[in-house]
């Protein structure tokens, strides 16, 4: 009888271990009888029928994310290659559909976002594909879950994750980029000289203008001094100082200032002078000529005016 209840033992504790199943945490297992569907397990600690019945299979109900890749071409005739990211998850209440009624999920859902690519992208062109990526997905989401819900999945979301257009295309659109750039920035570098000449040229008038303000007053100034000098040199001479001799002076005046300035200031063009050691002597002779010869033109000139021409009594 020893030798009897042993073996027995053992076959109940095998069966005991096969009638066992333990369905993981976001997991369902489907039960079949003699290769018929029978039930289906939720998560936890579970018993099926030794022999008579078998798990079948396990279906995750946890969100899992397809990529998939399309490469189509856009209505300006560019070709792009497309990253399509799927997020979907096997409805509890449709295990049975989700288990039985698709072999392979992953390349139905595949299946249906090329089909949706293929339809939708070949009508806009690629800047609009750029611009309406979200409507894109958005329509993939709806087709997949009007086919996918059937199957007892439910699409979460779609996202187009990448558009990456032609090699030679993607030069091109940079270089249109950067040529834009570029004519911005002249555009911009011609406003900005346009403003620096315009305000140049407002200081440079400006600058005359007060110069010449300068110059007028330092003038009248100097010839306010030479009225003062003539008042004094009248005193104490007692003679009439010609107007002749004050022009005289101030244009000797201005001639040495000029010469002053220009060998004060390094900013002045090249000046041509008379060179050597008698050049001063000269400059100074020729403008003591000039002196006279006005003087003799002025002596002449006040005669007549003292002494108007008589009329002839014979003409009269």
């Amino acid at each position: 009888m020893d030798f009897l209840f042993i073996p027995i033992v053992i076959i109940l504790i095998v069966l005991i271990f096969f009638s066992i199943v333990i369905v993981p945490q976001q997991s369902m297992s489907i039960i079949e009888r003699l290769g018929k569907f029978n039930r289906i397990l939720s998560p936890g600690l579970h018993f099926k029928i030794p022999i008579l019945e078998r798990v079948a299979g396990k279906e995750s109900i946890r969100i899992r994310q397809l990529d998939v890749p399309v490469e189509t071409k856009t209505q300006d005739n560019v070709f792009v290659n497309l990253g399509v990211s799927v997020q979907f998850i096997a409805v509890s209440e449709k295990i049975f559909d989700a288990f039985y009624r698709l072999t392979d999920v992953n390349t139905q859902i595949t299946s249906y976002v090329y089909d949706v690519v293929r339809g939708e992208v070949p009508k806009k062109t690629l800047d609009e594909v750029f611009e309406t990526k979200d409507d894109i997905a958005q329509t993939i989401k709806e087709d997949l879950s009007e086919s996918m819900d059937d199957f007892g999945y439910q699409i979460i979301k779609s996202l187009i994750t990448d558009i990456d257009p032609d090699p030679n295309v993607k030069d091109a659109m940079n270089q249109i980029n950067a040529t834009a750039r570029l004519r911005v920035a002249a555009q911009n570098e011609a406003e900005a000289d346009k403003i620096r000449q315009v305000k140049n040229a407002e200081a440079d008038a400006e600058a005359k203008k007060l110069q010449g303000q300068g110059v007028a007053q330092q003038r009248a100034a100097i010839i306010d001094g030479f009225k003062e000098s003539i008042s004094d040199l009248k005193e104490v001479t007692g003679s009439e100082v010609k107007t002749q001799d004050v022009m005289n002076m101030v244009m000797m005046v201005q001639y040495f200032d000029a010469l002053r300035d220009i060998g004060t200031t390094g900013q002045n063009n090249a000046v041509l002078i008379p060179y050597g050691a008698g050049g001063s002597n000269e400059i100074m002779k020729q403008m003591t000529e000039a002196m006279i010869v006005a003087d003799q033109i002025q002596s002449k000139s006040e005669p007549d005016q003292a002494n108007p021409p008589k009329n002839n009594p014979e003409e009269s």
